[in-house]
């Protein structure tokens, strides 16, 4: 757990009041920075201690080779991890000749804010040297929203009681030394010391590097320009080699004076460009920031996240927690797409190496729904991302015996990037997933001309593959064999309900936009039998389901599984994963993540109330939420089911994945797609959007704890905010043309004029649901984290 009393709650900021080195890793990914294309981890700004250094270029990654005992037909054959690319953040200070190194000397206090409505992270801290000398250090820290290549620091040093011989070295440094990793030894091979050094330069307080990944031959391009201000004299010098670059500042402090230092870095990074193209690109992306210089980049960030809150602010009353932890989770969910611009948004963002940096299934499934109310360009990038790597999807689609595309499960470039083929190559939902994204960005935002250029083409490939996976058996029914769905406890299984009623509306969806662009799907190659053969295999889809227990089935026969040993499981035992064989986890009826309760919120027109309620009694008790995308879709599902106590209790796990370490693993990076699992819980769990086609219906309902949620939307180029309270939804259109919406299945036209009200219905009372043993939500008692 990292929540300890110097963390405070407040609802527009996240503030550590003093240093705890033993979380050191954990506070890095909260407080990293990125907008999608450069990601900085909060370490602190002199390089040490660290936990995990961490910068990162979005799609900058280096191959090597994946394990395999036995050789196989259709292995992949390298992953991809990404890489720590040249350090910009590293601001070295002596004082006296002493390493300003917060393990020596007394720390006498340490602060440090990340205010969500800036965007900027600031910290203030005084220490005392070794030699007696203390001087007060503040540094503010951001990563340009406007300017996609560029992140910044303002540093400033002041002496306090005495005067002071100062020296800031401020510097780029490539292949820093990066802890040791406990997974595959020869990714860690590949990954030691990944740049080679194709150029470097020092000169007037400018900086720059070059340099190429070994095998995946990336060029990588970092520049630094800075602005000084100090008393007279202070002194300049520059010098730089192969993986170093520095600017050395020297002064001299009496008490009260201070040397501030300015520093801004610039990224670039390409796979095909020169060297003197990167180099250049590095030096006009510098040059426009410095034009504008600190001050102009920070009004940017401000004005930038003012419009973001305004079109994407939850407000949620009676739980501050919750509060402060929904607009983290937004804020940094917007970091992780936001100038992402074609390249993936991978599963801990920019902000940590967990999972190797891959982008999976749940980008679609998690992310992009929040973003497509929120932010729907970088919606359209990551989906354009997708298009763009679909020669790989359908390479490896044909390498399967398949038609169409087979997206890969985790990847960075687009090529399947996992070893494991039960969870990876058979986890064929991740097709229907992205279709389900294009369906739903076009449905919100209308943009025709995105379908017609991009969504055409996903959903074809897409629906290719589903033809051609599954098959009719003799009484005419079309059932999909051997694949993995989201619960990977349940591998390689037939018939599995939330792929199939996904893949039913990836069918159902490209025969109808064939249709509306005959044109562009002519060009693809799609003619009449095509298309009617999707739609035949669709109305024809199987859904198991058990007539004794009147329950539906995750999969073919799942229910006949014997169940797992819960009571003789310790809690030390798991996730499961780390304790038992797959080959005995997979015959069992254990969830590892939420399945077909995830069905019953994506295709909820599937399932009427009474459905879903038996459901999800019968999947909770064997749900053990190995797997933080879990805990949100069980909200979602539990508040419409009226277990709005249990609901609010999976809301909260969701929302405190990180910034409690539930996991005890934020040192790796952040959730984010539980994250963006926060904003779903509240909106469609206790708000109950589901979109229907185009227009949004709500169901919404609030438990005891919360006396108000209120959120905003943008729909079709309206901005509606919705505000709940336990006796009434009122429904305001903030701008744009009148809205029709429904509550509880029932029209409302809501009209710039006015405001529309209308009841909460009470909430249908049902016995409450258990968890297994160890593992109800993590939701406890009062929490000792420090409220201002």
């Amino acid at each position: 757990m990292i929540t300890h009393s110097s963390y405070t709650v407040e609802p527009w900021s996240l503030c550590e009041r003093s240093l705890n080195l033993d979380v050191l890793p954990q506070s890095e990914s909260v407080f990293a920075l990125s907008n999608g294309h450069v990601g900085w981890r909060g370490n602190l700004d002199e390089g040490e201690p660290h936990g995990l250094p961490g910068s990162y270029l979005n799609g900058v990654y280096e191959l090597h080779p994946l394990p395999y005992a036995e050789a196989g037909y259709g292995y992949p054959e390298s992953g991809q991890t990404v890489i720590n690319v040249t350090n910009g953040k590293i601001i070295r200070l002596l004082v006296d000749d002493e390493p300003f190194d917060l393990r020596y000397g007394r720390l006498v206090a340490h602060e440090r804010t990340l205010d969500l409505r800036t965007g900027l992270l600031t910290r203030v801290c005084e220490w005392v040297s070794p030699a007696g000398c203390a001087v007060r250090v503040r540094s503010v820290r951001l990563v340009s929203f406007t300017q996609r290549a560029i992140a910044a620091v303002r540093y400033e040093v002041e002496a306090l009681d005495s005067e002071v011989r100062i020296v800031i070295q401020s510097e780029l440094v490539a292949n820093e030394q990066l802890p040791g990793t406990n997974g595959d030894p020869r990714a860690s091979v590949a990954l030691e010391s990944p740049l080679e050094s194709e150029s470097h330069f020092a000169a007037d307080g400018r900086l720059a590097l070059v340099h190429r990944t070994r095998t995946s031959e990336l060029r990588v391009g970092a520049a630094a320009d800075h602005v000084v201000t100090g008393p007279r004299p202070t002194t300049t010098g520059c010098e730089s080699r192969a993986d170093v670059a520095r600017l050395t500042i020297a002064s001299a402090l009496a008490p009260g004076d201070a040397l501030r230092l300015d520093k801004v870095v610039a990224y670039g990074w390409s796979s095909t460009r020169s060297l003197p193209a990167v180099s250049d690109q590095v030096d006009a992306a510098l040059a426009a920031a410095m034009s504008i210089g600190w001050e102009g980049l920070v009004d940017e960030q401000r004005a930038y996240l003012d419009a973001f809150w305004a079109r994407a602010d939850v407000e949620v009353d009676g739980d501050e927690e919750i509060q402060q932890a929904v607009r983290f989770a937004l804020f940094h969910v917007l970091q992780a797409g936001a100038r992402a611009e074609q390249r993936a948004i991978p599963a801990k963002g920019l902000t940590g190496s967990g999972y190797d940096g891959h982008a999976f299934w749940d980008t679609e499934v998690f992310v992009l729904p929040l973003l497509s109310y929120t932010s729907p360009f970088a919606v359209a990038e990551a989906l354009r991302w997708r298009q763009n790597t679909l020669s790989a999807a359908k390479e490896r689609a044909a390498q399967l015996g398949l038609q169409g595309a087979a997206f890969p499960w985790r990847t960075i470039d687009g090529s399947e990037g996992s070893a494991y083929w039960p969870a990876g190559t058979a986890a064929f939902h991740v097709n229907a997933d992205i279709a389900d994204a294009v369906i739903r960005y076009v449905a919100v935002t209308g943009d025709g001309r995105f379908e017609r250029d991009t969504g055409v083409e996903l959903l074809v490939e897409t629906a290719r593959l589903w033809r051609s996976l599954g098959h009719h058996d003799h009484h005419g029914a079309f059932h999909i064999d051997g694949v993995t769905g989201p619960d990977e406890y349940s591998a390689v299984q037939d018939d599995n309900a939330y792929t199939n009623l996904m893949a039913r509306a990836n069918l159902l969806a490209a025969a109808e936009v064939v249709e509306r662009h005959a044109k562009t799907a002519a060009a693809l190659g799609v003619d009449d039998e095509e298309s009617a053969a999707w739609r035949d295999a669709a109305e024809a889809m199987h859904v198991p389901y058990n007539d004794e227990l009147g329950v539906h089935e995750q999969s073919s026969g799942f229910t006949q599984h014997q169940v797992w040993d819960f009571t003789g499981t310790r809690a030390d035992q798991y996730p499961l994963m780390l304790h038992f064989p797959y080959f005995d986890i997979y015959r069992k009826q254990v969830v590892k993540q939420a399945d077909l309760v995830l069905a019953m919120y994506k295709c909820s027109e599937h399932f009427d109330e009474e459905h879903t309620a038996r459901n999800f009694a019968y999947y909770e008790p064997l749900t053990v939420r190995d797997s933080s995308l879990s805990a949100s879709c069980q909200a979602v599902i539990a508040a419409q089911a009226g277990h709005l106590a249990l609901a609010y209790a999976y809301v909260a796990e969701s929302a405190l994945m990180d910034l409690e370490d539930l996991e005890n693993n934020t040192r790796d990076g952040l959730h984010i797609a539980s994250l963006a699992g926060t904003w779903m819980a509240l909106v469609a769990g206790f708000g109950g959007l589901r979109l229907l086609g185009s227009t949004p219906n709500f169901t919404p309902r609030l438990p005891e704890r919360f006396s108000r949620l209120a959120f905003t939307l943008e729909v079709v180029g309206r901005r509606l905010h919705v505000e709940i309270t336990a006796e009434a939804a009122v429904y305001t259109l903030v701008s744009g043309e009148p809205l029709t919406v429904r509550h509880y299945g029932r029209p409302v036209l809501v009209t710039p004029d006015a405001p529309e009200r209308r009841g909460i219905r009470p909430v249908p009372v049902r016995p409450a649901p258990e968890q297994p043993p160890h593992r109800a939500p993590s939701r406890g008692g009062p929490h000792t984290r420090v409220r201002r």
